[in-house]
């Protein structure tokens, strides 16, 4: 029997197929392999951003759980200002669109969904002053106001999920979730809430103390802040105990900075015996 080789031979003249460059064959069925996809996706940088969603909540819903709230804090590393804490209950059927982690949106997307999620979400604030913070330090100040703003909610939640590891000593259950502010929904909610009034009360304080650029950044350790602390030593919306701050202040007013102890000195202490008190050795035996 004599086979048709035409089939399988390519006619003369036709283009060839390139090889692939990192010389392994293409899959047979056409189809990319799922690691091309996803870089694919992903862009140059190779990550996928996935925005926070609202699975977690609704499931604590159909389970007949409800309030939930989600609170997130903003200012725990700047050199000055307070923190503020904001809790939030979502109305699951008035959800504004676009809620995402404060820190991807820029300034004048965060705004916008301030208003629209004061508007349709019940929400609370609640702010540690630089003073609380200076006390307490830093942690237990911005837990604290945490738990004063799922306090101050109008409706007190059944289940809250907090940013962050540590879980807040609240009367219902606490849900710790490691960078929830990119993917729990109410997180999220919380997080524009708690980044826009910080960024407002900023604004307030630098027309207070002109020539620091807090309207610019916000009391973070950026170039511009070192120098002009540097420059001008601290104020009072300075926190204390922060390394640049205290160094500042160490070189524009010495007089309050107090000198460190030596725990390793040797202190003399004198020794008054009565020497006309006798003891009788035989009394223990």
């Amino acid at each position: 029997m004599i086979r048709d080789q035409s089939a399988k031979k390519p006619a003369k003249g036709a283009p060839k197929k390139a090889a692939p460059k990192n010389g392994k064959a293409a899959p047979k069925n056409g189809r990319a392999a799922p690691n091309k996809i996803v870089k694919a996706l992903a862009g140059a940088k190779g990550a996928i951003m996935v925005a926070p969603s609202f699975r977690r909540e609704r499931a604590l819903i159909k389970r007949g759980v409800w309030p939930v709230a989600g609170c997130d804090e903003a200012g725990r590393g700047p050199l000055a200002g307070p923190v503020v804490a904001a809790a939030v209950i979502l109305d699951p059927d008035r959800i504004p669109r676009g809620i995402d982690d404060s820190k991807r949106l820029t300034a004048e997307e965060r705004e916008r969904l301030f208003d629209k999620i004061c508007a349709t979400a019940q929400v609370s604030v609640a702010v540690a002053s630089r003073a609380r913070i200076d006390r307490d330090n830093i942690l237990r100040a911005s837990l604290w106001a945490l738990k004063r703003a799922v306090v101050a909610l109008p409706e007190q939640p059944r289940h809250v999920f907090v940013d962050g590891r540590d879980r807040l000593d609240t009367a219902c259950d606490c849900e710790a979730v490691i960078g929830g502010d990119g993917i729990v929904l109410s997180i999220a909610a919380a997080s524009i809430v708690a980044k826009v009034t910080r960024d407002r009360l900023m604004c307030a304080l630098a027309q207070d103390c002109p020539g620091y650029g807090f309207e610019q950044h916000k009391g973070y350790a950026v170039p511009e802040h070192l120098e002009a602390l540097n420059r001008l030593g601290p104020t009072v919306h300075h926190r204390s105990f922060f390394a640049p701050v205290a160094a500042a202040r160490a070189k524009h007013m010495p007089w309050t900075v107090e000198p460190a102890q030596d725990l390793f000195a040797v202190t003399e202490i004198e020794l008054q015996v009565d020497t006309s008190l006798e003891v009788d050795a035989s009394a223990n035996l």
